[in-house]
């Protein structure tokens, strides 16, 4: 058998004239993290749907488990999904919600109390909870028994359809820990439809980036974030400067030329270059965390002078916005200290390595 747990194959989904999927093709290992992002109106949630078998796609073919899925309803999938409102049922019990696939399939009041108890277990809730109905729980114990209902039957494969987006920032820091924990454990298939990118990063073995219905990128977190297919994926995962550059072809190398940014040595090795990049033009990346504040006198491969025009305290981290040549506004990030090294209108030079550099289409 394969070792891609879920293989679709230029999926396709038309509303009437609206075409949501453009032949999405897209493989999840078995027992991989993968979190879907993109604008609102990008298609994950389609796609989502597609997997679980609450939409069928208007064209192409999908494999979960090594079956196909053609004409396959939701109830035989070897697929759990929790809904973003989750969709407890209002007049059952947590244990009776807990059990409820169970006793869809069949098993005996024993084995499902056993089960249900080590989900409870499993998700930190109380036994005392069992007997209660939804609507006497706090948010985060409702999600709790959601994930207990959807990973009961030990599927394959549990989809999530932002399920924390409601939650306050504290508790859906809780419920990510208590999420990566649960598939670092169960070898379960995650696949995460998520609006929050640092929530993506911090729990996605890889990535996939969608954008107007199509696949952009998929990559590991560190492939996304510090090597972006183009500048939509590198705006879209986190703040970054973007700067206009020429781009020649030197060999294994690419030699580039930026007007904001003087470098002793300005070579890029392949690596550092998006496969996407086949004009001359295009832009150079740099990551806000990647720029230093050099001392008078210190030297670095790249060089880009200006003032600072904002800065922002986040508590463990700063952030200075600095004007450098041609008015370009550069995002600088720093770790936070008691004591500020820059105010508003102070000259500063940055600088960066070479190899901090990545080059993109625009």
């Amino acid at each position: 058998m394969s070792d891609q747990i879920i293989e679709a194959r230029g999926i396709q989904k038309f509303y009437g004239q609206y075409h949501a999927l453009k032949a999405v093709s897209l493989s999840v290992g078995a027992g991989e993290f993968l979190a879907l992002v993109g604008p609102s109106g990008c298609g994950k949630t389609s796609l989502l749907k597609i997997l679980a078998g609450f939409e069928a796609p208007s064209d192409g073919s999908l494999r979960i488990a090594g079956q196909d899925m053609t004409g396959v309803p939701a109830s035989a999938r070897p697929t759990r999904m929790v809904f973003q409102k989750l969709a407890l049922f209002p007049h059952k019990t947590v244990a009776e919600n807990i059990g409820f696939p169970l006793m869809l399939a069949g098993k005996s009041v024993a084995e499902i109390r056993a089960s249900v108890g080590a989900m409870l277990e499993m998700m930190h809730l109380k036994e005392s909870y069992l007997n209660r109905y939804p609507n006497q729980l706090s948010g985060g114990e409702q999600q709790r028994v959601a994930l207990a209902r959807a990973l009961v039957s030990k599927p394959p494969v549990l989809l999530l359809d932002e399920p924390m987006s409601a939650l306050d920032a504290k508790l859906r820091k809780s419920l990510q820990a208590e999420l990566k924990h649960l598939h670092r454990n169960m070898g379960t298939s995650f696949v995460h439809v998520t609006h929050d990118l640092e929530e993506a990063m911090m729990l996605a073995d890889r990535i996939c980036v969608m954008r107007a219905g199509e696949v952009v990128q998929v990559g590991t977190p560190a492939d996304i974030y510090y090597r972006p297919a183009d500048a939509f994926v590198a705006g879209f995962i986190g703040e970054t400067n973007l700067l206009p550059a020429t781009f020649t072809r030197s060999g294994n190398a690419v030699r580039f030329d930026c007007p904001q940014l003087r470098c002793t040595h300005p070579l890029l090795a392949a690596t550092q270059v998006s496969e996407t990049l086949t004009d001359r033009s295009g832009l150079l990346m740099i990551r806000p965390e990647l720029l230093r504040i050099l001392e008078p006198g210190e030297s670095a491969d790249c060089l880009i002078s200006g003032r600072v025009s904002e800065f922002f305290v986040r508590g463990g981290s700063l952030q200075y916005r600095v004007t450098g040549e041609g008015d370009t506004t550069l995002i600088l990030d720093l770790p936070g200290t008691m004591a500020l090294p820059l105010g508003v209108g102070d000259p500063v030079r940055l600088g960066c390595g070479t190899a901090d550099l990545f080059a993109m289409r625009g």
